[in-house]
């Protein structure tokens, strides 16, 4: 693939980026759908999943997630977000080793969502100690990461 096509790919995924804050998630998805036929990324594959997210369209973000997993799995954002997803779908067994491998992965930077996503798992399992521990991970590596902190909060109270 030419530094051109990846360069004209990367500059659509900005445009599709901007429109997805603007809350214009159709064109958004339109963007992201023609960065990935010039040059597909993980990147593309993985902003694309958190629109159709959006949408309320979860199996079809989960499927963009493994293609952005397709092609770098080293990068894990989509890990996390396939196990955000599954907490929405209330499967939270299935997202506990993608929640695992996003922590484990290479090339990942906020490594406190992977953390604060399995605390929200076992909180929803009542297991209340290790839902702790995995907040409390969270806060360590960003103690100024405010979700953390509200569920920690929360769960102290409840069960207290």
């Amino acid at each position: 693939m030419s530094l051109d096509k990846l360069s004209q790919a990367w500059e659509i995924l900005q445009e599709a980026y901007q429109a997805q804050t603007e809350e214009d998630y159709e064109q958004a998805i339109e963007l992201y759908r023609k960065s990935i036929a010039i040059h597909p990324t993980p990147e593309a594959h993985t902003f694309l999943a958190w629109t159709l997210h959006f949408q309320g369209k979860l199996e079809e973000a989960i499927e963009q997630c493994k293609k952005a997993i397709e092609i770098d799995p080293d990068f894990g954002n989509p890990y996390n977000d396939i196990g955000a997803y599954l907490i929405e779908l209330k499967r939270y067994d299935d997202a506990i080793p993608w929640l695992e491998r996003a922590i484990e992965a290479k090339r990942y930077d906020p490594r406190h969502f992977p953390h604060y996503n399995l605390g929200r798992v076992y909180q929803a399992k009542e297991m209340f100690n290790r839902a702790r521990e995995y907040f409390e991970t969270a806060l360590r590596i960003d103690p100024r990461y405010t979700l953390a902190r509200e569920a920690l909060q929360s769960l102290r109270k409840m069960v207290n």
